[in-house]
């Protein structure tokens, strides 16, 4: 039975670890999987009730987080060397920039047959100043040469990996979107849609525009506040913003609304006049989609945002910054929109747009749901990543 140690960056909610609990979980029997991944920021929800729901055992490694650390990311990449020596996988795949960078360092010097490393994003723009997106450039490239397989979740990202940033010739990657469980979005969307309204304070007749992620400066939640301050201005219908997350940007984004003339309401101290209402984590998101109709995303960089497959995956119609492979999951024009980043007046219009006609909100919606449980279920990710795995595991035996 083949070994997989699995490395994610950290068990913080969000896309990756959404994806990595499917992956481990639905992969085929046939293999024994272990699972490690670093230690959450205080400011981070943790995922951990994911993996404890679906039944996964897991080891957080303390010494391993977010940010570059020697003293820490040594530790880490010792102690990931002690649990290779112990468990002998036959594969380490690991996910995302820290946990491939210690985890594939590790597994090179231990000699293991074959490492994966899966891009959930990059840190190639929009991140760093050019001297420090120059360092981080050639680590990935010096890492891709210690890599069996590189995997991308869609085809922008690969083009971006391989053809603009160089990371690796294309022979050596694979384009494998995220899969994840889609079915429950479906269940129970008004009785969902109710009593989230309900305990949050959105009254029936309000268009609620959501977005959801880290309130961290790559998300630009100030670019939803002013989008959502010149649409609110520009319709007469009545629209509250949802901002579903936290973030160690969440005092500035609180701020933010409050400069741009926005009134605010939390968990704390609902209101249900009030413009915009701020969340924090929500771990049944299910119910807070139910609760919304329109998704925003306003990325300046992505990698394919499982928050927009779940928008979709619950009927929503989605506008997005087209940044990574969002346009890979948003078919632009049908269920969705995409907007080029830091273009307020379009994506302003076409918010307006969502907010005043209904109908194209329901078949956008109706459209982007049959298109993401064709392409995003996690039963043809858990299907595609296996049969990589078999020919990597063949080719490594062959070798």
């Amino acid at each position: 039975m083949p070994k997989i140690l699995r490395i994610i960056n950290r068990f913080n909610l969000g896309g990756p670890a959404y994806s990595t609990a499917y992956l481990t979980k639905y992969l085929s029997d046939d293999f024994e999987i272990r699972m490690i991944g670093g230690q959450k920021d205080d400011f981070e929800e943790s995922s951990e009730f994911i993996l404890t729901e679906m039944g996964i055992e897991y080891t957080i490694l303390e010494s391993m987080r977010r940010k570059i650390s020697f003293k820490y990311d040594r530790a880490a990449y010792k102690e990931i060397k002690n649990i290779i020596k112990e468990f002998k996988p036959d594969i380490v795949h690991t996910h995302a920039a820290k946990a491939g960078a210690i985890g594939r360092l590790a597994a090179h010097k231990m000699n293991v047959p074959v490492i994966v490393h899966t891009f959930h994003g990059h840190v190639f723009h929009s991140y760093f100043g050019f001297l420090k997106t120059k360092f981080f450039i050639f680590l990935e490239r010096y890492l891709a040469k210690k890599t069996s397989q590189i995997i991308t979740l869609s085809e922008q990202q690969n083009h971006e990996i391989c053809g603009i940033h160089k990371i690796c010739s294309k022979d050596k990657t694979s384009i494998v979107p995220n899969g994840i469980g889609l079915d429950y979005f479906k269940k129970d969307k008004v009785a969902k849609r109710k009593l989230f309204r309900q305990e949050w304070g959105i009254p029936e007749n309000t268009i609620a525009i959501g977005i959801v992620g880290r309130v961290v400066p790559i998300k630009d939640h100030s670019f939803f506040l002013k989008t959502f301050k010149e649409t609110k201005l520009a319709t007469n219908r009545k629209i509250k913003g949802v901002i579903i997350g936290d973030g160690d940007q969440m005092e500035f984004a609180i701020n933010e609304a409050k400069r741009l003339g926005l009134s605010i309401s939390t968990k704390d101290d609902l209101n249900s006049n009030s413009d915009l209402l701020f969340t924090s984590w929500i771990k049944s998101i299910d119910c807070a989609n139910a609760a919304l109709d329109i998704m925003c995303l306003t990325s300046l960089n992505e990698g394919t945002p499982v928050s927009l497959v779940e928008a979709q995956a619950s009927g929503l119609p989605v506008i997005s910054t087209n940044v990574g492979g969002v346009k890979d999951i948003i078919v632009n024009g049908k269920s969705g929109t995409l907007v080029e980043p830091n273009d307020l007046s379009n994506f302003t219009k076409n918010l307006t747009e969502l907010v005043e006609n209904e109908e194209l909100r329901l078949n956008m919606g109706k459209y982007g749901e049959q298109f993401v449980f064709k392409k995003f279920h996690y039963k043809t990710f858990c299907s595609q990543m296996e049969n990589i795995y078999y020919n990597l595991l063949k080719e490594s035996n062959h070798n």
